[in-house]
């Protein structure tokens, strides 16, 4: 049976933790195949500066829409076409995957207790 690209990814993390490697950081974008793209060091280098801003920004999109949305919703507020409420729930929708990769990938980063200091 053909292993799923998940499978061949959790099998290199396990490798890489067994023989010391540093974790891979998913960035935030994806190939032009729509699979995700890693970086194997996180040492400050352009290319994690890039990233680290791009989060930022993806952030701070995800947060305006949000306040813009929950303007949308108050009591009073002025009701929407149908147009209009898909253009905001696929906004929504966007952020959202974008706020949850970056939650992935900081998460990926946090240090497992006991493995910083061998103790594992």
């Amino acid at each position: 049976m053909p292993r799923s690209d998940a499978d061949r990814l959790r099998r290199r993390e396990l490798y890489d933790a067994a023989a010391g490697e540093p974790r891979a950081r998913l960035l935030p974008w994806s190939a032009p195949e729509g699979l995700p793209c890693y970086l194997r060091t996180d040492d400050g280098s352009v290319l994690s500066e890039l990233a680290d801003s791009i989060e930022a920004v993806q952030l701070g999109m995800g947060a305006e829409l949000l306040e813009h949305a929950r303007g949308v919703l108050k009591p009073g507020a002025r009701a929407l076409s149908a147009i209009e409420y898909r253009w905001l729930s696929s906004r929504l929708t966007e952020a959202l995957s974008d706020v949850l990769r970056v939650a992935e990938s900081r998460g990926r980063r946090i240090p497992v207790p006991g493995e910083a200091s061998g103790d594992a």
